[in-house]
Formats: structure tokens, sequence, C-alpha cells
């Protein structure tokens, strides 16, 4: 049978929900083609959601109007705000999720979304006319046939998991590969190359002597994911510590010679950020001990994630290596940890929307484009999502700069720059951190979110609110007047010095150890305006100190971010022959050539091309 719809997405992964859902928001008709129902939005490796600045880019998916954030706090079994103790442009959320529920309650957003059709079934072939994407044949023999076509396929395109010496092809465990999709679009001239992940062992919680582990507790506090959830809903259960020691490591080290990763089995590069176990000992051989993280999946499970323990050894290595770690002796396990290879696409063969420049109207999102992680995966394809369905309409593009989200870095960073190893974000790869931080995604990219269409008049009133009590709490600092005396009480409690000589309050706020709510029972007018406040009471104080305390640093990178953002204004896409600019070095012209830059911003960032080159294309603008 032939389907027609406005955009298909394939997989239903972190990237193709958000994709989907987003995409049937804005009014096209989508159909979301997936492998098997039961495993939407599966968190494939560990039940976890945020991060060192993955938290971020989760907080900017709420923003815009995406559910990643929404669903994580509605299935938080444990939630912490990481870098606490630093700067809050590093402070970034974490939860550890009930990855049962957080599956299930991605279905039901995405079967209770308007526009939008879920089908069981395999994509095995990109159908393309006249160089454009016009949908897809499945499995079963049947044509989906679209404006536009999302791909999220993850880690399924020829798939082959590892197991010491045994492969099986597969996207997960005990799930098939796609095996013909990748030569379809690859057959159009779009570059394709492998890359490796990894997933550990999972224990048995009836197995373990948690006297021996290190207890951890979750934070208590109000933060939470999404800008619109008013609690974390379910029970919030520890996770526990442990390392390694010099007894598993020899055990380990005893069947590297089985190891898939140095016999020749696999040749791909995995992830350097989050290495297998193995590979920690070849890389640091004079390490003792590794760190490890025992981590709850879910309430009504007895699974635990041993994080820090990703492996593919044979499973007798694994196993035995286990059982010599402290409170591990008795291990019994649910399944072991397995490595994965599996097919991507060049991402500097993308355009900032996603759109393919090999075939029109073909999209990318997700580990398809060479990253890792549910947070990458979702930003993607919300974006994807979004770019596809204003094609749709005949509209321009939707795009983020660097200094607007880290999503922004991400795409930038993948179509400038490529990927030699699996892509995963840190605030370290974003210029204009301190103003990216997880605190202002909200007055960021919620009005973005609003011209496209995805927040609801409730939704934006309470922002508005929201933003003009931060306003109103921060000008009333910069005007009001502290007197000697006047709040030497409010001070002292905060271990802070009396103010000898009146002082602006946001002076005195801006002192380390003294915050909003520690001095308004000393100033009437300021506890009355906190006392008013209907709305994310703690969010608004929490915005309100950093932009008081922040406040030379923010303005500093602000001007930086204004500077770049004049090369991001200069157009050159299309505009020059490259081959013949013999002011060029040779590599920049190289690089310029195929990379073909939208912008002398995106030009400047590409690997290879000097700032000299860059003044070279600006001469030639400028005649």
């Amino acid at each position: 049978m032939v389907f027609n719809y406005d955009i298909v997405v394939i997989g239903a992964g972190h990237a193709g929900c958000e994709a989907a859902r987003v995409a049937a928001l804005r009014g096209m008709r989508v159909c979301l083609i997936t492998m098997d129902l039961e495993k939407i939005a599966q968190m494939s490796c560990n039940p976890a959601i945020g991060g060192i600045a993955k938290g971020q880019i989760v907080r900017e998916i709420d923003a815009l109007g995406g559910m990643t954030g929404q669903i994580t706090d509605r299935t938080a079994i444990q939630f912490r705000m990481l870098n606490l103790s630093k700067g809050p442009a590093m402070w970034s959320p974490r939860a550890q999720c009930d990855r049962g529920r957080f599956s299930a309650e991605w279905r039901k957003v995405l079967e209770n979304t308007d526009n939008l059709t879920l089908w069981q079934d395999q994509a095995v072939e990109l159908l393309v006319e006249n160089g454009k994407a016009v949908g897809v044949k499945t499995l079963w023999d049947n044509e989906f046939r679209a404006q536009c076509v999302i791909l999220t396929a993850g880690t399924f395109l020829n798939g082959l998991m590892h197991l010491g010496h045994v492969q099986v092809k597969g996207g997960r465990l005990s799930e098939p590969a796609s095996l013909h999709l990748s030569e379809s679009i690859a057959k159009h001239g779009i570059r394709v190359s492998r890359m490796k992940t990894g997933t550990p062992l999972r224990l048995d919680a009836r197995s373990i002597d948690f006297t021996q582990l290190t207890r951890q507790d979750g934070d208590s506090g109000w933060h939470r994911f999404s800008f619109v959830s008013e609690r974390r809903e379910l029970p919030q259960i520890p996770c526990w510590i442990c390392n390694t020691n010099e007894d598993a490591h020899e055990v380990l080290r005893s069947g590297l010679k089985d190891s898939p990763l140095y016999n020749g089995q696999i040749q791909s590069i995995g992830p350097r950020y989050c290495p297998s176990i193995e590979t920690k000992l070849h890389t640091f051989p004079d390490r003792d001990h590794h760190p490890l993280f025992l981590e709850p999946e879910g309430l009504d499970t007895n699974m635990l994630y041993l994080n820090g323990f990703s492996s593919s050894l044979p499973l007798d290595v694994q196993l035995e290596a286990v059982k010599n770690i402290p409170g591990f002796e008795n291990a019994r396990i649910f399944r072991p940890g397995y490595a994965i290879e599996y097919d991507f696409f060049d991402p500097t063969e993308l355009n900032r929307s996603l759109e393919s420049k090999k075939i029109s109207s073909l999209f990318l999102a997700g580990q398809v484009n060479g990253t890792t992680g549910y947070e990458e995966a979702a930003g993607q394809g919300l974006v994807a999502g979004i770019n596809a369905s204003l094609k749709c309409e005949g509209r321009e593009p939707f795009t983020m700069g660097r200094d607007e989200s880290y999503i922004g870095v991400l795409i930038d960073d993948l179509i400038t720059k490529g990927v030699d190893e699996p892509y995963r974000m840190f605030t370290s790869r974003a210029e204009y951190r301190i103003l990216l931080r997880q605190d202002n995604a909200d007055a960021r990219l919620t009005p973005k979110g609003r011209e496209l269409g995805l927040i609801d008049d409730q939704r934006y009133e309470a922002f508005l609110r929201k933003q003009k009590n931060i306003a109103r709490l921060v000008t009333f600092c910069n005007e009001y007047i502290v007197k000697p005396g006047e709040m030497d009480e409010s001070l002292r409690s905060v271990g802070s010095s009396p103010v000898s000589i009146a002082s602006r309050l946001s002076t005195i706020i801006s002192r380390p150890d003294v915050t909003l709510a520690s001095v308004a029972g000393a100033i009437e007018t300021l506890a009355c305006m906190i006392d008013a406040m209907d709305y994310c009471k703690e969010e608004v104080l929490e915005s309100a100190e950093i932009a008081i305390k922040y406040d030379g640093y923010i303005r500093r990178e602000q001007q930086e971010a204004e500077k770049m953002r004049r090369l991001e204004s200069i157009r050159i896409k299309d505009r020059f022959d490259y081959s013949q600019i013999v002011q060029i070095s040779t590599e920049g012209r190289q690089k310029l050539a195929r990379l073909n830059p939208d912008t002398l911003g995106q030009a400047s960032r590409i690997p290879g091309v000097s700032p000299s080159d860059i003044n070279v294309l600006l001469v030639l603008l400028h005649r």
C-alpha cells in the first residue's frame, strides 16, 4: 500500500520522538515508523537524563516546547544539580529515571498528539526522485510518501554487536539491525562511516552487599528539568558508589586478548569520554582503581546499571572481574555488557537546518550524525522536526547561534568541524557558556518557541510574568541604597561583614555568601515583593541573583558574542569559487570548497581555515 503524509520520521528514539511530536504540533501530518512500539524512547544505555552541558540542552529543549524535560520530571527517581560548588555557568541538572516509565510516558504523549500516526515496521529504502527525498519503503512492502523525511535510526544502521568473539547483527540486544537503509542513502553520494559504542552489564540488586558501598542520595531541593513541571512525582531513591581494584584489573587484563577492541575485531572509534573498562586499563595503566556508580533502573525492578564498567569482554571475564569488587562477591547478572558498531553519515554534509546538502528534504538527527547521548539526539530531533515542518510550509529554516544555545553549538560543531569520534557536549565546547546557563534557557528560547507555535498562551503568560518579576527584583536591587546598620544582623547570620558605608543593595548581593532570601527580612519592600510572587518564586530568585552577581561577566560575554554575530551576518554560501582564490592557503581552499559555509563566522571556525584566510575573504567581499 501507499500512504501519504507531510513528514515521515524513521526511528522512535529520543531524536525521533521530539521530531515527530514537534512537527505534528506545527500542523503537519506525521508518521513515525519504528521497529517496536514497545521500545519508544528506549534508554538503551544508562537510564539517566542530563549531566554536564547535557542538562542545559534538556532545559533548552523544554524552553522551545519539547517534551524531554517534562517526561524526565515525571519519571525521575533521583535528581541532582551537578557543580553547585562552581559558578552558575557550570550548574547542570541530572536525573536517574525509571526506564520503563520513561518509555511509557513518551508513548502516551505520542499516542495523544494530534496529526501524529505511529507505525510498527522497518524502513529499508529511502525513496529519492530528482535529488529529493519523497518517502520510504518498508520491510512489509509499504510505501510512505512525504514532502520531507527525517532519519533518526540511532545505532540500528548495519548494527553489529560484539561480546568477546561472538558477533550478532542488531541495533540493541535482541533487536534486529537495519541492513539496507544505509546503502540506499549512501548511493546518492552521502559519505557513510562506522562508529562504536557500548554498555555495561546489568546486575541483580538482591545479590549485592550494599553495606560495602557508599550511598549517594539525590537533592531534595526545588530544581527540576521543565519550566512547567510543578514537582518531581516519583519517590527518590539512592545510587551507590564503589571502585574497581587491582584484583579486578588483573582479571580484566587476562581477557584483553579476547577483547573485540584489541584483537582487531572492532575497527571503528568509540566515545572518548565514555570509555570501556578495558580502554581505561589500557589508557591509564598506572591507576589501581576506577570509580563505579551503581544506579537503579526503576522503582519496580531489581535491575541495576553499573556505570563506568562498559565492556565487550567475554561474559566470564566480565563476571569474574565484578566479583572481585567488594560488595559484589555474590553478584548475579541479568545481561552482559557488549559493544555495538553502526553506520553514521558525515555531518559536514548537512545544512544548519540539519537538511542534507546532497538529498533535499532529507533531515538527519541523532547518532546517525555522529553524536552520542540522549540529550544531543533529542536536541537535534527537535530542530529537524521544526525545520522539516517549515520546509513543508515553504518558510525559511530555524537556526540558533553559538551564543543562543548549546543546541546551536552542537549543530555548528557538527556541520563545521565534523566528527572523528562520537560527539558529546561539554560546557567547554561553548565560548559563551555564562550566557548559556540552565537557569535562563527559557529567557533565551521561549520567545522563539512561541514564534514557532510551540508555546501556548497559558505557558507564555506565565513566562512573561516570571521575566517581569526577575526584572523588578534586579531593578530594585540596583536602585535601593542600604544604610549602615540597616541589615547587620542579616549579614552576620550568613557570615558576611556589616555595611560600613551606604551601598547599593546589588553590591551587597554580589557577595558570594549573600542571597536575596537572606537579606529580605531586613527590607520590608523586598520581602513583600518576594511574598507576592505567585509563580516560580525559587527560579525567579535564583535568576535574579545570578544576573546581579555576574553582571560584569555577562556584559563582557555579550560584547564578545556581538562581535562574532557580525561575522555570522555576512553570508558567503555559493558566493566564491574557492579553488580560484590563490591568496588562501591550499588547505583553506580545500576545506572551504568542501564545506561551502553559510557565513563568514562559520568559515572562521573550520579547522584549517586561518584568520588570514578570513581576511582575504573580507577584502574580496568589500570589492
